[in-house]
């Protein structure tokens, strides 16, 4: 019990403290329109193109809010000196790490829904399959977040986990099937977007979207809660090792 209530707590701090500030909020909001008009922009297309858009937009904008929000947090409470108090608090690091995270996941599949609800006034998607889109949504965000607590744990400053986190981003962008199939990549690239945890979110949108996926659905979520395994282990290990051993 005690063990929940420290949870919520902290969840809620971080909530109040970061994600809820109008900074955030407005960037929240502005990022995933930003990337909306751009790409329907560029597209040149008129409305119809808008479903095959969506998959792009929803998982850029959880890949960039969940990571760069938790890179930043929890590297600037690192210099500050409360990451270690806060390690002090009498509940599980596993569970702690959990709390710590919570906050930027949820923030992550906000984002998703700001372009979803734009296509839903500008195009019909009455054939997308919402349970499987949320879903994928949310198996991003946790990836991606812990994606972020990887690199926050890894770097001492903030500067250090932003450019750390385009390491991972950018290439995951052009490597996991947003812009163009795995298959029109060069045979020497392939294998790479095949160990990239968004590829397999990715996938997972396609087929809910555009009824076009290259797994079976069961496989890239099994895949994909994997990746969060490891990171979130990964994680762990590098806290232990660095702030409690």
């Amino acid at each position: 019990m005690k063990s929940c209530i420290a949870f919520w707590n902290i969840v809620l701090k971080d909530i109040r403290a970061y994600y809820l500030k109008p900074p955030n909020i407005s960037w929240g909001l502005i990022f995933p329109i930003a990337w909306t008009g751009m790409f329907f922009i560029k597209s040149g297309a008129g409305s119809e193109s808008i479903p095959a858009l969506l998959t792009g937009v929803i998982a850029i904008s959880i890949l960039f809010s969940s990571t760069s929000m938790l890179a930043v947090t929890v590297t600037f409470e690192k210099k500050g000196r409360s990451f270690e108090r806060l390690l002090l608090a009498p509940i599980p690091l596993g569970l702690l790490m959990l709390a710590k995270t919570s906050g930027a996941i949820l923030f992550g599949v906000a984002n998703a829904c700001v372009p979803v609800i734009i296509a839903l006034f500008l195009a019909d998607l009455f054939h997308v399959v919402w349970m499987e889109v949320f879903a994928a949504a949310f198996m991003i965000a946790i990836a991606s977040t812990f994606l972020g607590l990887f690199i926050a744990v890894s770097v001492s400053e903030v500067f250090e986990a932003q450019t750390f986190s385009n390491f991972f981003r950018f290439p995951m962008i052009f490597l996991c099937g947003l812009f163009f199939p795995i298959d029109s990549l060069p045979v020497f690239l392939r294998p790479l977007s095949y160990i990239l945890p968004l590829t397999y979110g990715v996938d997972i949108l396609h087929g809910a979207i555009q009824k076009r996926s290259m797994m079976a659905l069961g496989l890239d979520f099994l895949i994909i809660m994997g990746f969060c395994v490891i990171l979130f282990y990964i994680s762990l290990r590098n806290i232990h090792r660095k702030r409690i051993v």
